[in-house]
């Protein structure tokens, strides 16, 4: 059984849209393999998938690499997967499952000048966006999590990061407002977290501000 390392934290209907598109995609993972697998949901909210058949390690494999894989125990100097579950002026706190979170000071974020709230502000960290880590004493932002963070701000592109959203929903919200000419695609950063990659025409607050009242999500822009 792998654990997967995103959350499923929505309520009624929206959760059962949203395992449902964690079955698509799961099956589109393993859909050429020999395996037959089932999706569960545990009590802290992240999804399982349990796998059978010969292509079983080849599966899992798979489903590491794509949604990260929720652990028990962290050996020093390894990199894992969390979510971010809350922030203050000394850090980040991580819920990595199991009931346990990791704290990332302040200090290892390796994410520029500025406080930790300023930070996420900065690169669009919506709440419980997947974030890897290096465990240790103290654990750090892994340096292949703040490649990807520095590459949200660079180039002429613009974000506007979402949680508590589907791909699909987040792409129709956009289409709704009347701005579907004004983005480049719709990427997938979490199960429910999204990220609205801008035209670099584009002003993304300004979107922001437009499919805000079509979105109930965290919305964060960045701006390049």
């Amino acid at each position: 059984m792998v654990v997967l390392g995103t959350k499923v934290y929505v309520a009624g209907d929206a959760r059962d849209r949203t395992l449902d598109g964690l079955r698509s995609m799961v099956g589109n993972e393993l859909g050429d393999l020999d395996v037959e697998y089932d999706i569960g949901l545990r009590d802290d909210e992240f999804p399982t998938v349990t796998v059978d058949g010969p292509d079983e390690t080849v599966a899992k494999n798979l489903l590491r690499e794509e949604f990260g894989e929720m652990v028990a125990d962290h050996e020093d100097g390894e990199t894992y997967v969390g979510t971010l579950d809350s922030w203050d002026e000394d850090g980040f706190v991580l819920d990595v499952g199991f009931g346990q979170t990791v704290r990332i000071p302040a200090d290892q974020l390796g994410l520029g000048q500025g406080t930790p709230t300023q930070i996420r502000k900065r690169f669009g960290l919506v709440q419980h966006l997947p974030l890897r880590f290096v465990a240790g004493d103290p654990a750090r932002l892994a340096e292949v999590e703040q490649d990807r963070l520095y590459e949200w701000t660079r180039g002429d592109n613009g974000r506007i990061n979402a949680n508590s959203v589907t791909r699909s929903e987040a792409r129709a919200t956009v289409n709704r407002a009347g701005h579907a000419q004004d983005i480049v695609t719709v990427e997938r950063i979490g199960l429910l977290e999204q990220s609205i990659i801008c035209n670099p025409d584009t002003d993304p607050p300004g979107l922001l501000a437009d499919i805000g009242q079509y979105m109930p999500s965290e919305l964060l822009a960045i701006v390049p």
